[in-house]
């Protein structure tokens, strides 16, 4: 009887850094550590990869590492292929052509893999999800940022450079009044939909900073300003997905991430826009659905590509 390989898989969020012991996608043990990236961009580059690398290592000693195969790292960005190789983070703009799995390897003495959160949380849904049973897969992930993984037939799609499927950055206001983004651009729905837009735009309407989890139980409680900003990130999402669906034809969508919690708010923006926007032969033919997965499929999705390259 083969032994159950056990891996440590990490989630690397905005403020967060979510670590887990995983094994055959069940997750053993788990701990939160904090890490507000957002001071990085204070920093040299070499001091916030330095720091990077030691918030990490200090996260991890947090977890039993007794029979680990490997770590697995989910990190918002755009990697060069299966490299390991940040080429560069929107949020954390003075990262570029960091080595972090090779770096974080050498610290940590073990084998370490790093891809795209998004794309992990693709792999996640897929194989142990609401994507389960899909051959292709779009996943939309709502969280500080957007981000977007893809499987093709099977395969995780990180095209030719690595950077495919970078959802947050379509655009979807195209005049020069249109927001800014954190990579460089202006009207990507990631300047519209995501967590940090959220709150940016009610702070703007309403003079109160707060969090989405707040701004949507303000809109559950009445509040039209709260609940007319969750119908706007609805129809920029029903957008975007409908671009992305024209150009893939694709039928099924799964979006995780914190921001699901307003579900009942956002769905049916979605499939309104979604459906405007599309071709009229794939109207009423695509699936959007919520992660069954709560806040897991980056994590599992991270775990499976540790499993992946050490089966190779």
């Amino acid at each position: 009887m083969t032994e159950a390989k056990v891996v440590i898989a990490a989630d690397i969020g905005g403020t967060n850094i979510r670590l887990a012991r995983i094994s055959e996608g069940l997750i053993l043990e788990e701990v939160h550590h904090q890490a507000d990236f957002s001071t990085l961009q204070d920093m040299s580059k070499l001091e916030a990869e330095q720091h990077i690398l030691l918030t990490i290592e200090q996260a991890m000693q947090q977890l039993s590492q007794e029979d680990i195969q490997g770590l697995g790292i989910g990190f918002p960005g755009f990697f060069i292929s299966n490299s390991g190789v940040l080429a560069a983070s929107p949020n954390i703009p003075q990262l570029s052509n960091f080595a972090l799995a090779t770096k974080l390897s050498e610290r940590l003495s073990m084998p370490v893999t790093a891809q795209n959160d998004a794309l992990c949380a693709a792999i996640g849904e897929q194989t142990f999800g609401a994507g389960q049973g899909h051959a292709n897969l779009l996943h939309i992930t709502l969280g500080t940022g957007i981000g977007g993984g893809l499987i093709l037939n099977n395969t995780p799609y990180i095209g030719e450079s690595g950077m495919a499927m970078e959802f947050g950055h379509l655009k979807v206001e195209h005049d020069n009044e249109s927001r800014l983004c954190g990579c460089g651009n202006r009207g990507c729905v990631e300047a519209y939909a995501s967590a940090t837009a959220i709150s940016t735009r009610y702070n703007e309407l309403a003079g109160i900073s707060t969090s989405p989890k707040d701004i949507y139980q303000r809109a559950v409680n009445g509040n039209q300003q709260a609940a007319g900003i969750f119908e706007n990130a609805g129809m920029y999402l029903g957008t975007a997905i409908a671009l992305a669906i024209t150009l893939l034809d694709i039928r099924t969508v799964t979006i995780s991430g914190g921001l699901i919690g307003a579900w009942d708010i956002l769905h049916p923006n979605i499939m309104t826009s979604l459906n405007k926007n599309l071709i009229p032969p794939l109207q009423g033919k695509i699936s959007v659905a919520p992660s069954t997965l709560q806040d897991n499929a980056g994590i599992l999705g991270a775990a499976s590509l540790v499993i992946v390259s050490h089966a190779s």
